[in-house]
């Protein structure tokens, strides 16, 4: 029989640090992308902060002629915004499910419109989940619940039931000026305390 004492030190063996944890956050709108780099540090996450999904590929690796950067060569989980310029976060979604070297690294997709066909579409397509901006502390640390251990997930090119979030109401749409305003006060309440848990959803 399994003693306590021993069950919690497996428990700790098994959960993951998030300083271990490399996450890929892809946001074309600074402010957003600042904000949540921000967020992600706060919880301890190793972050690469890019603005689009070119960059995103270009980083990961995802053509016949550039390999992955070396120093971007283990990505253990990708948050990518959905409406974007050129490719969305949905074709970057895409993307990385289908690729044979990617296709393990979770990704989950934030929006600041609650749209239920873009949900579904998300999830079916393999969002672990979809995330209404604006995002708070509680968001970005419920993260490490997605993640593989590091170790199983390492982009090159050999191979290596979600939950939605809802709104108050199906229809619920948070404007970008709204996101933005947000945002910006998010940010300066990090920039002007050091305590992270000040942004700590109720």
């Amino acid at each position: 029989m399994v003693s306590s004492k021993l069950l919690k030190s497996l428990v700790r063996h098994t959960e993951r640090d998030p300083g271990d944890v490399h996450v890929l956050a892809v946001d074309d709108s600074a402010m957003d992308r600042r904000l949540l780099e921000h967020l992600l540090k706060a919880s301890s996450y190793k972050v690469t902060a890019v603005d689009s999904v070119r960059r995103a590929l270009e980083i990961l690796g995802v053509n016949e002629i550039q390999k992955p950067l070396e120093a971007f060569s283990q990505v253990n989980l990708i948050i990518t915004d959905y409406c974007m310029p050129g490719m969305t976060g949905y074709d970057l979604l895409k993307k990385v499910k289908g690729t044979a070297a990617l296709k393990e690294i979770p990704v989950v997709v934030m929006s600041s419109e609650n749209e239920p066909s873009r949900i579904d579409s998300c999830l079916a397509g393999g969002a672990e989940e979809f995330l209404l901006k604006p995002l708070c502390l509680a968001d970005v640390k419920r993260l490490r619940g997605h993640v593989r251990h590091p170790e199983s997930i390492s982009i090159g090119p050999s191979e290596a039931s979600p939950e939605k979030r809802k709104g108050d109401s199906e229809d619920a749409v948070v404007s970008d000026d709204e996101n933005q305003s947000y945002a910006q006060t998010m940010l300066q309440s990090l920039e002007l305390n050091d305590n992270p848990n000040c942004l700590a959803c109720d």
